[in-house]
Parts: structure tokens; C-alpha cells; sequence
């Protein structure tokens, strides 16, 4: 038998860098009703049970056992009463039974146990069955409620899903676009990071495409709309979610099938255990006793012990080193993994620019620390990216940044200002295409030399590649939606050479399910919202949580809190210790199990002795899977 069990780790709300986060819409635990009953159901077992060890009165733990039974057992009866009248048989049932019927003979805080486990996992899905609904949903924020449509020289405000092909739409600076379409009119700086992953606002002009949910910055746009607003491309990422979601459905309803046979087989069994006996005359009491033992040592307490502590104990301390993996089925996941394919901005990359060099023109008269200086100068009034990198740059030099008088910046052509009663000017060179930003640094129209600024690539980015590469046996995929240049550039000093560039989301899922299809488990690591359908579509997904999205940090298996990228390698081969000892756990349940049932079904097998057989078994089970708590556990090869 298998049990499912659903463990969701909410991470905390991350900020998005250059522009407001949507807001974010979270199921609390306690809204749900299966939460409630469950919290109820093992708050009357843990007040019980000191008082059932201790040796006091029954009448004193009885109705909190009874409290712990009605609650936790009740929706689960219930469910299996309506699945018995549609002729099938759910291994819940069986557990309620299981319950009910140690509690005849005696054995009630056994019951109590099993009605507690199974109760608080099935709130445990349910509660990630709403937070997978709450981050799609989520989604959806992004793109704007309403666009301002313009006809006839009239502006009006529109509701989005109203927009139709060839409409329009005016994009005042600050704003998030409506649809995907191509500019007509203007020209800004548009931040389509939760598209593209581009880390650097792109300039747009008349010609070029835009898409629904990316943020305009300065300067006005007016965008022909080019798609329905159902088949955006912020749309078209929902949809791929939640196909890839249900790629999964085939493997669950094989689960459901085993538990089917299994609750099937145990019953038909504990009917014949009880009634054989008592057709070649038998004692009543006898023939229920051993009935009863029968359904005590089949009950799959210790084969649910089997599977739990382990990946749990393999959750905690992967929670203790900054990673959190959502549930215990996809820490499973995570050490089944045979190849392995990286975001590159805000995944290898902080997602953030940073000056590389300097480089003061012969002649110009500026030596590096006046050039940078004088950039910084000019550039300290603004809020852009780069002038934010230029600024740090040179505070950490140490440099004094003059006061700036009469600021402008314009979207795509940079800022200027007078500093120290002179005019600078400080913007991009034309090289879209080059592995850095290069940006020109001009005093009273003559050039002084220009800048070179590149996203930071992360410290740990080569060791995390190399272990991947170690653990898989192949070198990983760097899928991105950043230009070839720059792609080159991390894949090189990254030590990979699969490289596939200038992606939209629909390509990285494709570049997945193509290694999918290759019969690879493939794992995918990435942080932003173009990212969410690879991390759904992959057989296991990791986000960075820094400056993670919100939907990438709800669809992917596993959270890197710290962005410490070598944690990715570290939680898989936690994975793979844990999915060793579950092997192990369920090779001792399996043997106690049968070894018990053969006794009661061939000798005669005293109940005390049933009894400690499965629960010795059970906390033997038990205390393997939480030798993974130890330190040692994480850092073990």
C-alpha cells in the first residue's frame, strides 16, 4: 500500500525588484474545514494520551479519546460510506474500521492513533490543493483589470477581457500593459522580467512587441493589440500550469487502484479470518478475537511510518538549511531526478547589474574614479536598474557623488544633468546583442569613456553545476529567455555547454518535455513567473526564493529560502538517502506485517504479543527515518 501524504510550506512573500508584486491571494490553514477537524482531532489524542501512560481513571481520558475519533474519523467515514454506495472501497474506510474495531477489543489509543494520521493528512492535501488553486489564480493579477482604449482620438477605460484584436491602447508610464500587442506610437523602457526573465527594463519603440502584464516605465506607449486577451501569454502560462498539473493524474489513480485492492483484500480477509472459524464451530468470542488481532496487525500503521519519517525528517532538515520542500512526495521526487536544467537570470545570476569595468577614453582628461564618479553623479536622482548598480559602484570605491542640478531622463536614451556647472549625459551604446550593457558617459556633448555593467553571476553557480553534474552523470541545460551574448557568458563560466537562448515559457516547457519524452526525470531550477510552467511541466521543480515570483515559489517542489544555489545538489542527495531508508522502512513493515498475519492466520497468535509485533514494528520504522534529523545527514554524500 502507499499512502499519500501533503505537507505545504508557505514561503514568505518576496518583493519583486523593479516593480509592485500583485497581491497575493492564500487559503490560511485554519479556513479550511478539513484543518479545523484535524487540529481538533489531535489536540483531544495528545490531552488523552499522558493520562492513558499514566495509569489514570478511564472516565478521564475515554472522552477525549471519543473527542479524537468523532473528529478526526467522521469525514472520512463519511466519504467512505458514499464511495461504498457507488461499489468501491477506499483504504480510509478500512482505517476507520481498523479504528473502530481495536477500540472493541481494547486497544483504543492504537485507534485514536490511526484516526490522528490520517486526518492530518488529508488536511494536509487539502491545504495544498488550495494553495496550487491560490497561485494561478494569483497569477492572474498580473495583467491589468482595464486598459485605456483609445478610437477616434477618445480615450476611455475599458475592462481588458473587452479588448479585441486591433484596438488601441495607451500605456502611461508606471503602467502594466493589457494585452500582448506591437508599438505604434512612443518609445519607454518596459520591465518584462515575469516573461522573458530579461534582468534589464528593454527599450521599446514603434515596431517592437509587448506583452499583457509587463510593467511600461517612462514614457507613454501606444500598443496595437495583436491577441485576445484569453490567449495572452500571461494566460497561456496559467493554462500550461495546470496542464502539466494534470500530467500527474495517471500515477495518483494508479496509487488509488493498489489502496483499492489492498482495503478490498484486508476486508474480505478479516470476514474470512472471523467467519471460517465460526462455520466449524468456533467460539464467538475466540473467532472475533482473532478477527480482530487479524485487522490490528494488517492495519498499514507501520507501512504509513514507513514512508513518513523519513521524507518528513528529510523535510526538517532541508527547513533547517534554507530549503523548503513542499510535501513529502516531492522530496521523493527530487532524488529521482537523472538530468538537471537551470533558469540563468535570478537562478545562476542575481538578477541584479553590476559595474565590471571602467574605461575613461585616452585623452579625456578623467581617470577611472572621476569617470564612475561623474556617471554616479549624473545618475543618483534616478530610479533605473542601472543607475542604481553605477551609484553603488561607486560609493563601494569610496568616491564622492556631486550634487546633480536639473535632471531629465528619457525612456531609451538615458539621463543628463549638470554637475558642477556642466552638462553630462550618461546612456546606453547600441549593443543589445553583447554579452554586457555598455553605457556611454558624455561632458558637454564629448565623450569621456564609457561603462560596462553585467548581471552578477552567483559565487556558488560553478560549484552548484559541477554537483549537479556529479549526481546526474550529465552537465545541465541553461534555458533562458536572455539574449545568446549573455547566455554565453554565464554558460562559460558555469562550466555548461547546453545552451538555448531568447525562450519564452511555452519553449522551456517544450526544451523539458522534450528530455521528458527522451525518458530523462528531469530537474528544473528557476525563480520567476516565465519560469512556473517548466517548474510545473519538470518531474521535479526548485525555485529560488530571494527574489522568487509568487507563482514559481507555489509551483515548484522546493524553495531555496537563502539562494544558496548548492543546496539544490544538497536536497537532492538528501532525497536520495531518504527514498533509501523508505525502501527499507517498508521492506521491515512488509516482513512484520506478514510475519504476524501468517501467525494469526496459521498459530494462534495472543493478542499482547499482535499488539507489540506492530507497534515494535512501527517504532522501529519510525526511529530509522529520523536518523535523517542528524546534521551529518545533510552534508552526507
Amino acid at each position: 500500500m502507499v499512502c499519500r501524504v501533503s505537507i505545504t510550506v508557505a514561503p514568505a512573500p518576496q518583493a519583486a525588484p523593479t516593480a509592485p508584486a500583485p497581491p497575493r491571494r492564500r487559503t490560511r490553514v485554519l479556513a479550511l474545514p478539513e484543518a479545523r477537524w484535524a487540529l481538533a482531532s489531535l489536540v483531544a489524542f495528545l490531552l488523552a494520551l499522558p493520562l492513558d501512560l499514566g495509569g489514570a481513571p478511564a472516565w478521564t481520558y475515554g472522552p477525549l479519546y471519543a473527542v479524537a475519533y468523532a473528529a478526526g474519523g467522521w469525514e472520512p467515514a463519511l466519504e467512505g460510506l458514499r464511495a461504498l454506495r457507488e461499489k468501491t472501497l477506499d483504504v480510509d474506510l478500512l482505517m476507520i474500521v481498523a479504528a473502530l474495531g481495536a477500540a472493541a477489543i481494547g486497544q483504543v489509543l492504537d485507534g485514536a492513533l490511526l484516526i490522528v494520521i490520517f486526518a492530518t493528512s488529508g488536511a494536509l492535501e487539502a491545504l495544498a490543493t488550495a494553495r496550487t488553486a491560490d497561485s494561478v489564480r494569483g497569477l492572474l493579477d498580473l495583467a491589468p483589470t482595464t486598459a485605456t482604449r483609445v478610437r477616434d482620438g477618445n480615450e476611455e477605460t475599458v475592462p481588458t477581457a473587452d479588448l479585441a484584436v486591433g484596438d488601441l491602447v495607451l500605456v502611461r508610464p508606471g503602467e502594466r500593459i493589457g494585452a500582448d500587442g506591437t508599438v505604434v506610437e512612443g518609445a519607454g523602457e518596459v520591465d518584462q522580467a515575469t516573461i522573458t526573465g530579461e534582468s534589464l527594463p528593454v527599450l521599446k519603440r514603434p515596431g517592437d512587441d509587448v506583452f499583457a502584464g509587463t510593467l511600461n516605465g517612462t514614457g507613454a506607449l501606444r500598443v496595437r493589440v495583436g491577441r485576445d486577451p484569453a490567449d495572452s501569454v500571461i494566460a497561456r502560462i496559467v493554462t500550461l500550469v495546470e496542464e502539466a498539473s494534470r500530467t500527474k493524474a495517471p500515477t495518483q489513480l494508479f496509487i488509488e487502484k493498489i489502496e483499492q485492492r489492498y482495503s478490498v483484500g484486508v476486508v474480505v480477509a478479516t470476514l474470512a479470518v472471523f467467519g471460517i472459524p465460526l462455520a466449524f464451530g468456533a467460539d464467538l468470542t475466540d473467532a472475533l478475537l482473532r478477527a480482530m488481532t487479524f485487522m490490528i496487525v494488517a492495519s498499514p500503521c507501520a507501512v504509513v511510518l514507513a514512508t513518513m519519517p523519513p521524507l518528513l525528517s528529510a523535510i526538517a532538515n532541508a527547513g533547517r538549511h534554507g530549503v523548503l520542500v513542499k510535501s513529502a512526495v516531492a522530496m521523493e521526487r527530487l532524488g529521482e531526478i537523472d538530468t538537471a536544467a537551470l533558469d540563468k537570470t535570478g537562478t545562476l545570476t542575481e538578477g541584479t547589474p553590476e559595474v565590471t569595468a571602467v574605461h575613461p577614453l585616452a585623452g579625456s582628461g578623467v581617470d577611472e574614479d572621476a569617470l564612475l564618479a561623474l556617471a554616479a553623479a549624473a545618475e543618483h536622482p534616478s530610479e533605473h536598474p542601472l543607475a542604481r548598480a553605477i551609484v553603488a559602484a561607486a560609493r563601494a570605491r569610496g568616491l564622492r557623488i556631486a550634487p546633480a542640478e536639473d535632471f531629465t531622463a528619457a525612456p531609451g536614451r538615458g539621463v543628463t544633468a549638470v554637475v558642477d556647472g556642466r552638462t553630462v549625459h550618461v546612456g546606453r551604446a547600441d549593443s543589445p546583442e553583447g554579452a554586457e550593457t555598455t553605457v556611454r558617459v558624455t561632458r558637454d556633448g564629448t565623450l569621456l569613456g564609457t561603462l560596462a555593467l553585467t548581471d552578477r553571476l552567483r559565487t556558488d553557480a560553478a560549484p552548484a553545476t559541477a554537483a549537479l553534474t556529479a549526481l546526474t552523470g550529465t552537465a545541465p541545460t541553461l534555458l533562458t529567455g536572455d539574449h545568446a551574448a549573455a547566455a554565453a557568458r554565464v554558460a562559460e563560466a558555469t562550466g555548461i555547454t547546453d545552451v538555448r537562448a531568447g525562450l519564452l515559457p511555452e519553449d522551456k516547457v517544450e526544451a523539458v518535455r522534450e528530455r521528458e519524452r527522451a525518458g530523462r526525470k528531469v530537474l528544473f531550477v528557476g525563480d520567476g513567473v516565465n519560469d512556473a510552467p517548466a517548474l510545473a511541466a519538470a518531474h521535479a521543480g526548485v525555485a529560488m526564493g530571494g527574489a522568487g515570483s509568487d507563482l514559481a515559489l507555489e509551483t515548484a517542489d522546493a524553495v531555496v529560502v537563502r539562494d544558496e544555489l548548492t543546496a539544490v545538489p544538497a536536497v537532492v542527495r538528501l532525497s536520495r538517502r531518504a527514498r533509501r531508508l523508505v525502501v527499507q522502512n517498508l521492506a521491515v513493515a512488509g516482513v512484520f506485517i506478514t510475519a504476524l498475519v501468517l501467525w494469526d492466520l496459521i498459530g494462534h497468535l495472543p493478542l499482547p504479543l499482535g499488539v507489540a509485533g506492530h507497534e515494535g514494528s512501527t517504532v522501529l520504522v519510525g526511529l530509522n527515518g529520523l536518523r535523517l534529523l542528524r546534521e551529518s545527514a545533510w552534508r552526507s554524500e
